[in-house]
């Protein structure tokens, strides 16, 4: 199983397991992080999912989307590592992926 790292608005960094095929999103959600709101249930239809993708992570992910493009222009937060976390989808290769909870628009 994957491991994902998520560090929380405070700062505080911490490993959890991930299923693959799960969105990174989902992966968050249930390992209790409740800052990340994901209103929209992973429908890419909000920003309120939004991560900031370790620099050296941010090659090994798929091309992002026009529509999550779009959507993360709506953010005062977005900045080049920027990524909604419900159009991550984790996979072995992801292994050891860190993502910082954005701060809330």
């Amino acid at each position: 199983m994957p491991k994902l790292i998520v560090v929380n608005r405070a700062g505080e960094e911490t490993t959890v397991e991930a299923t693959a095929g799960l969105s990174v999103m989902e992966a968050i959600r249930d390992n209790g992080f409740d800052e990340l709101l994901a209103l929209c249930g992973g429908c890419c239809s909000c920003a309120t999912c939004h991560v900031h993708v370790a620099p050296a992570d941010l090659a090994r992910l798929s091309p992002m989307s026009e529509d999550e493009n779009d959507l993360l222009d709506s953010s005062d937060h977005r900045d080049q590592f920027s990524r909604l976390s419900c159009q991550i989808e984790m996979t072995d290769a992801l292994d050891g992926l860190k993502v910082t909870i954005a701060a809330e628009d």
